[in-house]
Parts: C-alpha cells; structure tokens; sequence
C-alpha cells in the first residue's frame, strides 16, 4: 500500500505535520452534518420554520417574526449545545489520552460532580449577590477541587485506571448528595435552577447570560488542548521513549489535565451536569479517524456537539409539549455504553 497517497504533508518554517486524508473528509462530513442538524433544529418547534426561512433569519433577511423566533429564542440554544457538547468531547478524549484509560471522562473521575456542586454553591450563597457570569469561575474551582481529591485518594504507590474511575464514580455520588442537600435547603428558586444542572439542560439560554460567558472559555482553552495534545502522541509510546525525544512528560500532563478540567467546568457551568458526552464521542471519533490526536481532537469535538443537538432536539420535541432535559437521553445511551466499555476492560 502506498501509504503517500493516504495523507498529505504540510510545512511551514516553524513546523510541519502530516495530515491524514480520512480524517479530512470525516472531519468535512462531521462538519456538515452539524451544520444541517443545527438549521434543522432550529427551524422544528412549536411554530414550524423552514430551512430556508432559518437561514434567512440568521442572517438578517427573513421575516420580522421569524427573526425574532431564530435568533432570540432558538438560536442560543443551539449555539450553546454546539458549545457545550464539543467541550466535554474534547475533555474527555483528552483526559482518556492522559490517564490512558478509555473509562476517564468528566463523569467517571468526579469532574462533572465537582463542577456541578461549585455551580449549586455559587446559587446557594452568592446569586443574589455577584454577577452571573462568575458562575464558570465556581464550577471550574468546583471541578479543580474534585480532580484533585479523586487523584489524592486514588493514590497508592501509583494510580491504576481503575482505581482512579471507581473512586471517581464514588465521589461524584458524594457530591451529588452535597448538592441535592443544598437543594432541599433553599428557597424553590435554587430547586429549580439546581434541578436544571443535575439533569443537564441547555434550557432557558440566551445570547446575553449564556453565549458571550461561555464563548471566552471555548475560544481560548480548544485552540490551547489542540496545540498541546500532540503531545499525547508521543506519549503513546511510554515515557521513556517521551523523554527521549525531549517531551516534558509530567509538565505536559499537567497542563493538558488543567485545560480539560477548565474545559468541563465551563460547559458544566451552562449546561449542566450532561452525562457521558465525554466517555462516548472519543470513542466513535477514534473508530472513524484511529487514535492520533491530531484528528482525533476535532471530530470528537463535532461528534460531542452532534449528541447533544440530537438529544437536546428530542427532548424538547418528542414530548411536547414538556420540554425533558438532553442529559436524560444521553444517560439513556451512555449508561449502557459505560457498562460495555467495563467489560471489555475487565482484565486491565
């Protein structure tokens, strides 16, 4: 075979890699699937939109009502699910490619569980108090807190995978029940937005108190994992052959499991506690394009976004008119898969 043909070379003064030619024309696929998914689901609800009237409408050209409808009230909803889906798909393929366990996502080692309570903490003692958008800088201490102390107790001459994701799993009941205690204490008002974060539910969003907060995270920590997690790759080997070839192995770790804590906190933080994103989006991604990072990163991030529009489109459709939160039917196919991948993992 010639494997020349399978991708192509790019280079530049400071740098040059290869590009496999499958995960460019998944990547494009992937890429406009979301983008059709998007058109679509913003244009299905309670009043019908066509595809053509939505695209109209966002970009300034359709009817006055239908404006109004798609860019106000639906369109942010759809932005921050696209948001948040691809946020916990890349943490979670970047913590399974650091913790080189394919159980670790932002569920299983406890980061979704701190992320959540920092969050029920910030509307228990502070919402009447400081400005909503410091609601990501609590979720993000909230997840930090709870990595830390999952690492700390998993430790015993070393941290097994294992070990690291059922005392995970452990922790993050701990911090469930912190939180629903919090929750019964409280005025209903906390019950209600408390309720939306432990289901997980892009429900309710706007441009104003969702979008623009969300965006600064997205936009400085996804440029930052895809340039560091080259890194992984070399790490793949061992860390003998890392250090080797001049890679600062635990520096490098550190820093990719800082940025996919922050990453998770910050899609906790406005989509609350959406289970299983990030355990199953790494994996269909690196069924399509193999396991290097490279491609890797990207299509799970489109994979991730692709997910939760899906199961956000469903749940507020399927029965209307109630409107079910989208971690519902994630937890539906995530649970299942968690239950395969442990079994298939049982001798490791």
């Amino acid at each position: 075979m010639n494997t020349k043909s399978l991708y192509v070379t790019v280079r530049g003064k400071a740098y040059s890699f290869l590009v496999s030619k499958k995960a460019v024309w998944v990547g494009m696929l992937l890429l406009i699937t979301t983008a059709v998914i998007m058109v679509l689901s913003t244009g299905i609800g309670s009043v019908y939109i066509s595809p053509i009237q939505v695209i109209k409408s966002i970009f300034g050209f359709g009817e006055s009502s239908n404006e109004m409808i798609v860019r106000s009230l639906r369109l942010p909803r759809i932005v921050v699910a696209v948001l948040v889906g691809a946020a916990l798909a890349v943490s979670g393929a970047l913590l399974q490619g650091v913790i080189r366990n394919p159980l670790a996502s932002p569920d299983t080692v406890g980061i979704t569980g701190g992320a959540t309570l920092g969050a029920v903490s910030f509307f228990y003692f502070f919402s009447d108090k400081i400005s909503i958008h410091l609601l990501p800088v609590f979720a993000v201490v909230g997840a930090f807190a709870a990595s830390l102390i999952v690492y700390t107790l998993a430790w015993k001459q070393g941290v097994t995978p294992l070990r690291l994701v059922l005392i995970g799993i452990g922790f993050s009941a701990a911090m469930s029940a912190l939180s629903y205690m919090m929750m019964i204490s409280g005025p209903i008002i906390l019950a209600n937005q408390s309720m939306t974060f432990m289901t997980g539910s892009v429900y309710g969003v706007s441009w104003a108190k969702s979008v623009v907060p969300l965006l600064p995270w997205i936009i400085v920590l996804l440029p930052l994992m895809f340039v560091f997690s080259r890194h992984i790759n070399i790490q793949e080997f061992g860390e003998d052959v890392a250090r080797s070839v001049g890679s600062a192995v635990q520096r490098q770790r550190f820093l990719l499991m800082l940025f996919s804590v922050a990453l998770a906190g910050a899609a906790v933080a406005f989509g609350g506690a959406i289970g299983f994103i990030g355990l199953m989006a790494p994996h269909i991604a690196r069924k399509l394009v193999g396991p290097s990072f490279g491609a890797l990163l990207p299509v799970s991030a489109l994979m991730g976004a692709i997910v939760l529009l899906v199961a956000d489109l469903i749940g507020r459709t399927l029965f209307s008119p109630l409107d079910i939160p989208a971690g519902v039917f994630t937890a539906c196919i995530g649970a299942p898969f968690f239950v395969y991948l442990l079994y298939r993992t049982r001798s490791h």
